[in-house]
């Protein structure tokens, strides 16, 4: 039997848009296809369209919405703009992989997650890294008892953005190193824990604008394990992603996470020995362009479903809370 693409529909011609959904959904056809993009500037929406061999242009976002062609929308908008256009297409009767950070804040998240449970539409945050290989693999050797008691856990992730006309350095965007960076720390130390933790202090480093370049964190969970998140757009440390578990009986250090097709390794320190192992898969973008179709087609139930969203936005409305955001 044939199978029907899901068709997909884009909100803004984003610089992300190509890696995380353009190229994969050429890779897993017949799963998905883009058939739709719009954007604020009808013209640079036609140049996007073109270069990436999009069939259809719309001139508003309302008018990629009122599709009837477009089954699903992919949403990639400034973080401030996550909310509205969420929403709007979940009521226009749209499924919709949202990027992270999910919201500007916890209530806008809850907001949305109403709003797909209102609707009966899918919705999931676009935390790629979850669907790779490589995030069970940590969790498996976390759940093997190889460590022993986790005693400890840190996720860094800090680059270098230089662009100063960049969103992510405009506060009235939601921009900031926590949002762009951190929400993945934040993210995988939950999930790595499998708790949700408190917040025992953060510091930062602020822009004139009021947009955290760095941020520090140190966290607990119940159990009395402690945590420590570091990310940024711009400071001292000019690369590093990485993630560390120690625990009673030995300890787990990656490289590289968040994007782990590109290159990473993964190192278990035990009384047995040291070994390294690489974790083979397809781009985590693909992975999850695949779970977000079979979510939609199947109901298959997914990891960054809407309730782990919001419980993820708590988390950062709290560290910004204990570093003192700026009003």
């Amino acid at each position: 039997m044939a199978i029907t693409p899901l068709r997909l529909g884009i909100l803004g011609a984003a610089n992300i848009a190509p890696m995380a959904l353009i190229r994969p959904a050429s890779r897993i056809l017949p799963d998905a296809t883009v058939v739709a993009v719009a954007a604020r500037d009808p013209e640079r929406a036609q140049r996007f369209a073109t270069r990436h061999g999009i069939p259809r242009v719309h001139p508003t976002y309302e008018a990629l919405l009122a599709d009837p062609d477009v089954e699903a929308v992919y949403n990639p908008l400034p973080n401030s703009h996550h909310k509205e256009w969420t929403i709007r297409a979940l009521e226009a009767g749209k499924h919709v992989l949202c990027e992270k950070p999910f919201a500007a804040n916890a209530a806008e998240a809850q907001e949305m997650a109403d709003a797909a449970s209102r609707t009966g539409r899918v919705l999931v945050e676009a935390f790629h890294y979850r669907y790779h290989p490589l995030f069970a693999r940590m969790r498996a050797v976390l759940d093997a008892g190889e460590l022993g008691a986790v005693e400890h856990l840190e996720a860094h992730f800090v680059i270098p953005l230089i662009r100063a006309n960049d969103i992510r350095w405009r506060k009235e965007l939601a921009g900031g190193g926590l949002m762009d960076t951190g929400c993945y720390t934040v993210s995988l130390l939950r999930h790595l824990a499998g708790a949700e933790p408190e917040v025992v202090r953060a510091d930062a480093r602020w822009t004139k604008g009021g947009v955290d370049r760095w941020l520090g964190a140190d966290l607990r969970f119940p159990d009395g394990r402690t945590a420590r998140l570091t990310c940024g757009l711009l400071s001292g440390e000019v690369l590093r992603i990485t993630a560390r578990v120690r625990g009673t009986q030995g300890s787990l250090w990656v490289l590289n996470p968040i994007l782990p097709q590109l290159f990473h390794r993964l190192r278990v320190v035990t009384p047995a020995g040291t070994r390294i192992e690489r974790v083979a898969g397809e781009a985590s973008y693909d992975c999850q362009l695949r779970a977000f179709v079979a979510a939609v087609r199947h109901g298959t139930p997914v990891p960054t479903h809407p309730a782990d969203a919001v419980a993820n936005m708590r988390v950062i409305d709290a560290i910004y809370a204990a570093a003192g955001r700026p009003a």
